[in-house]
């Protein structure tokens, strides 16, 4: 069985960040992170990096999970 890393907790964080993010943009043209982030442009660009980047982890998870 293949045992979840912090690594791989952190990723689903991540994305359920973005998600939440995505939901409020759609329902209520409100971005999240831009509000929290928004002074400071490089850090909003690294949020959106770093939630990539957990996507793509995920999509390695599932594929372990699948191999097992």
């Amino acid at each position: 069985m293949y045992k979840v890393s912090l690594l791989d907790k952190l990723s689903f964080l991540l994305v359920i960040i973005g998600a939440l993010n995505w939901g409020l943009i759609g329902l209520f043209n409100f971005n999240l992170v831009h509000t929290l982030f928004g002074f400071i442009p490089l850090l909003t660009r690294v949020v959106y990096i770093l939630v990539g980047l957990a996507g793509v982890n995920l999509i390695r998870f599932l594929y372990c999970l699948k191999k097992k």
